[in-house]
């Protein structure tokens, strides 16, 4: 999730190239470059680090110019450094290339390139887009562009310019978004609309598969095989001010929905054509998964409750103990860690001082790392022995809820990994829950779309000050982080309890002001949570229910039923995640609460 800045026109090259990622610096700020042709050579200024570390040099660029592209990187393959930003050359300096998304094959394409002569400066699999279309280029930047994608497997949005061809931009869309801005005497390619609003406002979105070509004065879209594709330009109807949130009133909301796409964005590229789950950040990695015998999840916040779904998932499916600790108690209850014990650490961060010490505890008594992070090249990334990235991109929200959507995501691909190397799960079971969970998305939009219920739910209740939130097995830790999101961003009191629980203390707090939020999918222990709905109802206090789509029983007894659509018992988490964060925000904002950023709260925390 980076941004993309191209421009090809009259105004002063640098800056309206700046200016633009200035608009999109919340899709990626861990380092930054732009890629000016001043007429006889490509100029590049790169730096590590977000644009402030950009913005004093960029009277660096001499000469005339009409022409640049420009990138802001979140990392995904390699390092944040300045030899990783983008833009990228190619071997001769004279074709520059941006890029967003994951080619899946860089690996086996690179090893080729570099068998035939070709030196890589950097570490991503960005650069080898640039060499491929040397390889390919005959003097028509599109033609090249175009070739060398037929070699290319995954996603991308490109941006590629040629000193051989002054005043010619080419653009590339698959899986990633790209948007040409049609301006006078000037036109752009983007990664997101916000970064033309100062200049343009009518826009041509590409489609999966097409390319584009402009110049200062005309544009062109092609299809695959080269053919011209006709589009009308539309004009985008946001100001500056709403598109950087998307047209979404608060960036927590924006996310929320981003989530379908962070799902598939983690699981893209881990399964490879034979079938086998291919996890590549850990195929290095000094692992010995065979010799485990014993796994214990650390975590703090959200990323606590990602770690108890894992423990339900990964003891599912494998004769393995699984346990989870908080790991700010970790090292002071002097764990007993041998070299057969696995310590998974989740942190969106990376950098979460509490579950970083339980990692250096864990190492210091040698047992196996391994971090579950959403930023590449953070601490904890390096500190552990191996890493599992998830790819939500950059959250703006202090509350989280799409990097907690990817965890989930994280955790059902370590359990299937794991279950593959250690030759507990077959490859047609690992084939068949791969697709499924590839499949989840699609269902998740469904939640996303009937949102009328929540709002109704919420305005009911806002006016509440205390939530208890019951749910059992795979779904209690759901139980626990709806209470969580509920406190952070509306400042009512709210309990995350597991159903059976609720006789032996929490039943006494119940009254008819205050609200149960009971989690009752289909499920094998759907009879039991019946149970306890009767027991709260019984109390009078009003029950809201999660229940599966057609479940007319749980309606009829509830004060307010959410429907969920019906998935596999063990998938239930995902479905109920955005429908229990929808409506904790729709809550806080009827309260009047600031969602993005609420009040004590920090996004990463650095200190015990």
């Amino acid at each position: 999730m980076c941004g993309i800045v191209a421009y090809v026109g009259g105004r002063d090259v640098p800056r309206t190239l700046f200016q633009g990622l200035r608009r999109l610096e919340y899709r990626g700020y861990d380092s930054a470059g732009i890629a000016v042709f001043d007429g006889e050579r490509i100029d590049l200024l790169k730096r590590k680090g977000n644009l402030d570390t950009l913005a004093p040099h960029l009277g660096w660029f001499r000469g005339d110019s009409e022409m640049g592209i420009a990138h802001t990187r979140w990392a995904t393959h390699g390092q944040p450094s300045m030899e990783n930003a983008h833009p990228h050359l190619d071997c001769s300096g004279e074709i520059a290339v941006a890029h967003n998304g994951i080619i899946e094959n860089f690996r086996e394409l690179r090893d080729e390139l570099e068998a035939r002569g070709h030196r890589f400066r950097s570490q991503t699999d960005s650069e080898i887009v640039a060499h491929l279309v040397e390889e390919y280029y005959q003097g028509d930047l599109l033609e090249a562009t175009r070739r060398a994608l037929e070699d290319m497997e995954g996603a991308y949005a490109l941006v590629l310019m040629s000193s051989r061809e002054p005043g010619v931009l080419v653009g590339a869309r698959k899986d990633s978004p790209l948007v040409m801005g049609i301006g006078k005497d000037e036109n752009f390619l983007v990664s997101a609309t916000p970064a033309l609003l100062d200049c343009t406002r009518e826009a041509v979105a590409l489609e999966n598969g097409e390319l584009a070509r402009i110049t200062r004065r005309d544009w062109a879209v092609v299809d695959s095989q080269g053919r011209k594709v006709e589009r009308e330009p539309y004009e985008v109807p946001f100001d500056v001010a709403a598109v950087e949130k998307g047209g979404y009133s608060d960036f927590m909301l924006k996310e929320i929905f981003e989530q379908p796409q962070a799902w598939t964005d983690t699981l893209r590229g881990r399964l490879s054509r034979s079938g086998l789950l291919r996890i590549e950040e850990l195929e290095d990695a000094k692992l010995d998964l065979k010799a485990i015998r014993r796994i214990i999840f650390v975590s703090c916040g959200t990323s606590y409750h990602a770690s108890l779904l894992g423990r339900y998932i990964i003891e599912n499916w494998m004769d393995i103990p699984v346990e989870v600790d908080i790991a700010s108690e970790f090292c002071y209850r002097e764990p007993r860690l041998d070299p057969s014990c696995l310590v998974v650490a989740v942190s969106q961060s990376g950098e979460t001082a509490d579950t970083m010490s339980a990692v250096r505890c864990a190492a210091g008594s040698c047992a196996h790392t391994l971090s579950i992070v959403n930023v590449v090249g953070s601490m904890m990334a390096r500190e552990s022995d191996g890493v599992l990235y998830t790819h939500a991109g950059p959250e703006i929200g202090v509350a989280a809820t799409k990097t907690f959507f990817t965890q989930i995501a994280a955790v059902y691909l370590l359990g299937l990994y794991l279950g593959q190397e250690r030759g507990l799960l077959q490859e047609g079971f690992v084939r068949e829950t791969f697709g499924e969970l590839e499949a989840l998305p699609g269902e998740v939009e469904k939640v996303l779309q009937d949102l009328e219920t929540v709002e109704r739910c919420a305005d009911r209740y806002c006016r509440c000050e205390d939530f208890l939130f019951l749910g059992r097995n795979i779904n209690y830790p759901m139980a626990m982080e709806a209470a969580l999101k509920l406190k952070e961003i509306s400042y009512i009191h709210a309990e995350g309890y597991p159903a059976g629980e609720m006789k032996h203390g929490p039943i006494a707090l119940l009254h008819p002001g205050f609200p149960v939020v009971v989690l009752t999918p289909r499920d094998p222990v759907y009879d039991k949570v019946r149970s306890n709905i009767e027991e709260v109802r019984a109390r009078q206090a009003p029950v809201i229910a999660l229940a599966t789509e057609g479940d007319e029983e749980v309606a009829a007894c509830c004060e307010e039923t959410i429907f969920v659509p019906e998935v596999k018992p063990q998938y239930n988490p995902v479905v109920l995640a955005p429908a229990l964060q929808l409506l904790a925000y729709n809550i806080a904002k009827l309260r009047g609460c600031n969602v993005d950023q609420p009040r004590n709260l920090a996004k990463t925390v650095t200190v015990e």
